[in-house]
């Protein structure tokens, strides 16, 4: 059976990324996209250089997908309301997006893939220009967004694995955890 006309590789990353969303990423695999998309699976080759290929293609997708909910969640805000609204958007990111949020992970170095390293630099960059507003420098911004990521990241992956047990409101929690970070941002932009 020959290419089924029609099948992007923009088809296959959306089922792939849709699968991963829906069932983990660890479940887009080609075989399963292949089902999805009524195609034999060695015709995925034609499009991706097998599971890492596919893997690949989810990463930069993740990665624009971010980048996207950055800008628009920060867009015309000043710095410290733009982290706030950037904190917000991540961990919706996480939630609504399980499986691309999975894929962003492990992040490759400029020598490793110079295309994706660029690609997952792109939210950062839209973090950081809102922190070069208040005379940050390059280094500096980048630890406190380290710092911000890990956080977000560390809340995300608690709240996803149920690992909030007490019944205490999870909003006012994560309200006052990124309270702390956009209250240090005036400490160290100074």
């Amino acid at each position: 059976m020959g290419r089924k006309a029609g099948i992007t590789i923009q088809d296959i990353v959306d089922t792939a990324a849709a699968i991963a969303d829906r069932d983990g990423l660890a479940a887009a695999t080609l075989s399963a996209v292949s089902v999805e998309l009524g195609i034999k699976t060695p015709s995925l080759y034609n499009h991706v250089a097998g599971l890492a290929g596919l893997r690949r293609h989810l990463a930069l997708y993740a990665a624009g997908k971010l980048t996207e909910a950055f800008a628009a969640a920060t867009n015309g805000l000043e710095p410290g309301e733009a982290i706030r609204s950037a904190a917000f958007a991540y961990r919706s990111f996480a939630a609504e997006h399980p499986g691309l949020y999975a894929a962003l992970l492990p992040a490759p170095t400029q020598d490793e893939d110079p295309e994706l390293y660029r690609a997952m630099g792109s939210p950062v960059e839209v973090v950081a220009a809102k922190l070069a507003v208040l005379g940050m420098g390059e280094d500096q911004a980048i630890h406190l967004i380290r710092a911000l990521r890990a956080l977000l990241h560390g809340f995300a992956d608690l709240e996803a694995k149920r690992g909030f047990g007490m019944p205490i409101d999870l909003e006012t929690s994560f309200r006052r955890a990124v309270d702390l970070m956009i209250d240090s941002l005036a400490t160290s932009s100074t």
